[in-house]
């Protein structure tokens, strides 16, 4: 038997059954006419926003990372909880423009950005994370050729890197941001090209549960921030800090601390020096403010007995959830969090492999887990599910096509 994940705080049971947003799943999956369906919790999203608020520090903003989750409603959502959005492609700057988000509170981070991509980002005005020397010569050649002032910040591949991150993004040889060692030349040029300078982009990992050693990178976000604001010779307009806030997917994950790191910022904060005294600062979240809030619902069309062990077989599966799956990034497959939605309050009572529809042994949701017994028409609940799901996915994959979404 393998364990599951711990299912997040906030989710209830409505005649035994799982709610979301007050309404039971199944009256969900009516509304949406079909299985598979991502549901997220309007709830959630505000509840977590409000309490990363209280936590942090006042100065400090909040950018939202569409990568996780750029469905147009949550978008909507956002645009009035947090201060900003990162996007990392045209395709998602359009889709904060489509969904209202002025041009100047978007930032445009990513290597390998295209011509094409850098002069949308600079017609409609919003700041482009430079990843490469290279890059920052386009964006100064098409804003010339354009007639506009591109706003330019540079992405800064540090020397360390954040402790016990799930994907390491900083330290050493990535193809992710400017050395460190090179970054003072690479403003300076900037600024003398006429530029708009926009500051930097520190952002060393992702999905750290460890408080202390985000107290530590933090820290040493601001020193280098410092540094090289000094040997730019110019003030530092705005400083990314990048993010790191990982949530608990599998077993023995425990929730990130966040009053300890907000206490700790806040007395980083108080002793500044001085050439940040006056830089805007903001930290850039993805999974951290929507993945809780997100269930993926899927439906048991079969059950079955093989060598002993039971399958229930679903009609969703790796193309809607593949880090579910195991197969994003993961070296050794843990269990997510997930549930039979349908009988959410009942005993766990046998040992069942969850699988999906596609024909391929990678297509596993649950392995040997201990559930209720389930019976196909039953709903199985696969928990944070609000990031890196639905478009970090591959939907087409044997031709299932996308799943539903709705937030309620």
């Amino acid at each position: 038997m393998k364990p599951l994940g711990p299912i997040p705080a906030g989710y209830t049971a409505i005649g035994g059954e799982l709610a979301i947003g007050g309404r039971t799943a199944s009256d969900l999956v009516a509304e949406a006419g079909e299985t598979p369906l991502f549901v997220y919790s309007r709830d959630l999203l505000r509840a977590r926003v409000a309490a990363l608020r209280e936590a942090m520090p006042a100065r400090l903003k909040i950018h939202f990372a569409i990568k996780a989750n750029p469905y147009a409603p949550i978008l909507e959502e956002m645009k009035g909880l947090i201060d900003g959005f990162d996007v990392a492609s045209a395709g998602e700057l359009a889709r904060v423009r489509a969904a209202g988000i002025a041009a100047s509170l978007v930032s445009f981070a990513g290597p390998g950005k295209r011509d094409g991509e850098l002069e949308a980002a600079i017609t409609e005005g919003c700041t482009i994370n430079l990843e490469s020397a290279g890059e920052a010569r386009r964006a100064l050649a098409i804003g010339e050729r354009l007639g506009l002032r591109p706003r330019l910040a540079i992405r800064v591949n540090p020397s360390f890197e954040l402790r016990g991150s799930g994907m390491k993004m900083g330290g050493g040889a990535k193809q992710f941001g400017i050395d460190e060692a090179r970054v003072p030349a690479l403003a300076r040029e900037v600024i003398a090209a006429g530029a708009e300078w926009c500051g930097l982009h520190i952002f060393t990992g992702s999905q750290a549960l460890d408080a202390e050693a985000i107290i530590e990178t933090q820290a040493n976000v601001l020193a280098l921030a410092d540094r090289l604001t000094g040997e730019i010779g110019a003030p530092l307009p705005k400083l990314n800090m990048g993010g790191g806030f990982g949530i608990p997917y599998f077993n023995g994950d425990a929730p990130l601390d966040i009053a300890a790191v907000g206490a700790a910022l806040a007395e980083r904060f108080a002793d500044l020096p001085e050439a940040l005294a006056e830089t805007e600062l903001c930290i850039e979240l993805g999974r951290y403010l929507a993945g809780e809030a997100g269930v993926y619902l899927t439906r048991i069309v079969d059950r079955k007995e093989s060598h002993g062990q039971t399958f229930l077989i679903t009609d969703g599966g790796l193309h809607h959830q593949l880090a579910a799956s195991g197969n994003f990034g993961t070296v050794v497959r843990r269990n997510y969090p997930l549930a039979i939605a349908t009988r959410f309050d009942a005993a766990p009572e046998e040992e069942a492999s969850v699988v999906g529809c596609l024909c391929t042994p990678l297509d596993r949701l649950a392995d040997q887990a201990h559930l209720p017994r389930a019976e196909v028409g039953d709903l199985v609940a696969v928990f944070c599910a609000g990031a890196y799901g639905a478009t970090a996915s591959p939907a087409d994959f044997l031709g299932h096509g996308p799943a539903r979404e709705m937030l309620v």
